[in-house]
This record gives C-alpha cells, sequence and structure tokens, in this order.
C-alpha cells in the first residue's frame, strides 16, 4: 500500500470548498470532505484509478460525484508515494498547478 500524502495546497483547498458551503449546509460540507477524503484513500490501493492530466506528465485527475456535480482531486505519483495537489470543484475555471 502506498503513503499518501496532502500538500498544503490541497489541504487549502478543503479549507476553501467547506467554508463555501458551511454556512448554507453545514451537513453537505461535512459530506463534501468526507467523500473527498474517502477517493484520496482509495488512491493508496489503485493510483492509477485516475485519468492523465493532459500536458502535464505524471498527474492524474479523479472526478468525485457529489450532489448534483462534484470534485476533481488531481495528484501525482512519485516513487511509492501518491501526493494529494489540488481539489477544484468541477465549475471552477481556472484548475492550474
Amino acid at each position: 500500500m502506498r503513503e499518501l500524502t496532502w500538500l498544503d495546497s490541497a489541504v487549502n483547498d478543503i479549507i476553501r470548498l467547506r467554508a463555501f458551503i458551511v454556512n448554507e449546509n453545514p451537513r453537505a460540507a461535512k459530506r463534501a470532505a468526507r467523500a473527498i477524503k474517502e477517493t484520496a484513500q482509495r488512491l493508496r490501493e489503485n493510483p492509477l484509478m485516475g485519468k492523465p492530466v493532459k500536458d502535464l506528465t505524471d498527474y492524474r485527475d479523479i472526478f468525485i460525484r457529489f450532489g448534483a456535480g462534484g470534485y476533481i482531486l488531481r495528484y501525482r505519483i512519485y516513487l511509492d508515494i501518491v501526493y494529494i495537489v489540488h481539489i477544484r470543484h468541477y465549475r471552477e475555471a481556472d484548475f492550474k498547478i
């Protein structure tokens, strides 16, 4: 099983995304965070489950369904470590590293 490491950028994304929904629906904010964390944990055993990112060698994206939309978790595999790089809502247009 691979090691899983959350980069500061991904942690900040989780905080930002949670803050966006928490006032409107605190339970949905918890469920969204749980869905993201559970998907990340699955990468420990199946790191190639995400789709390769065009023009970014070694990076992959995985779509996490949530409600009527979802989130995109971007990660990178290096040696035996899966690095969680960013998380964005699928409607965010500025998904860059």
